[in-house]
């Protein structure tokens, strides 16, 4: 039977085929170099070919799965799908279009191994580095949305919900996504919602993160649909966490560069 994998990265891919070689690329001579046990999971929807791009670049490599379809269901739904395939001890998730580096996992991995349950990468503390800052007007429009979700659901204490560089111990990631429904880029608030209110311990991490100008927002239809989305995790109601899966109590002492490496 082979390893259980240290890491399983989720890699959520919506027509993606010219950036998704390049992030795999960094994604594997990061996890190569690290000595890890590893899994991906490129979970891709859309028609411009990023699935067959995907498996003729991974060839026979078993490490990889490719999900998905021509339809576009959600990053919401991708996810949650590579979750439920996933079997690593951690899980986690990054963007096709590598706006937060692979290796910024240096900061996020020894949290989970001091025993947190979540660590998401910010790009709102003081450590964090903005090299290339989104338009003006979509900067205005994140503000206009974190005071409306705050106001509805609070979080008050993670002013960065929507950065895509998210990891979790791999029995609370299984319970979180079970519990999930949105399918859309709500998904995050709802996973933080869920996690709150279930008494996971979150930390936070300053990463690197850099703008490409794309969007897939439709500014009237998205906006209008994300709000619908607050509204249904706030009134959704939130399921228990799944039984024998508990918030832990206290962090581990032992050193965060002791990481398990591949035998």
């Amino acid at each position: 039977m082979a390893a259980t994998p240290y890491l399983s990265l989720i890699i959520p891919a919506y027509n993606e085929v010219r950036s998704i070689g390049r992030t795999l690329d960094a994604a594997c001579a990061y996890l190569d170099a690290k000595g890890f046990v590893y899994e991906i999971i490129v979970c891709a929807d859309g028609t411009d070919g990023t699935r067959e791009h995907v498996r003729d670049w991974a060839g026979d490599d078993r490490r990889f799965t490719v999900l998905g379809g021509p339809e576009r269901r959600g990053k919401g739904h991708g996810i949650r799908a590579g979750v439920h395939q996933s079997r690593g001890r951690f899980i986690g998730f990054m963007d096709a279009d590598h706006k937060t580096p692979v290796d910024e996992l240096d900061h996020v991995l020894p949290w989970l191994e001091r025993g947190y349950d979540i660590v998401i990468g910010s790009r709102a503390l003081g450590e964090s580095r903005i090299e290339r800052r989104q338009p003006l007007h979509r900067r205005l429009g994140s503000k206009g949305f974190g005071v409306f979700m705050r106001l509805l659901l609070g979080l008050h204490g993670i002013p960065d919900t929507q950065c895509g560089f998210k990891f979790f111990r791999g029995e609370v990631a299984k319970d979180l996504f079970a519990r999930q429904r949105i399918d859309g880029y709500m998904f995050d608030v709802e996973i933080l919602h869920l996690a709150g209110r279930s008494g996971y311990r979150i930390q936070q991490v300053g990463v690197r993160w850099r703008d490409d100008g794309d969007t897939r927002l439709q500014l009237f239809r998205g906006n209008l649909r994300n709000l619908l989305d607050l509204v249904r995790i706030r009134f959704g109601g939130v399921a228990a966490p799944s039984e024998g899966v508990r918030p832990i109590e206290s962090v581990s002492s032992d050193s965060p560069a002791n990481l398990q490496r591949a035998a």
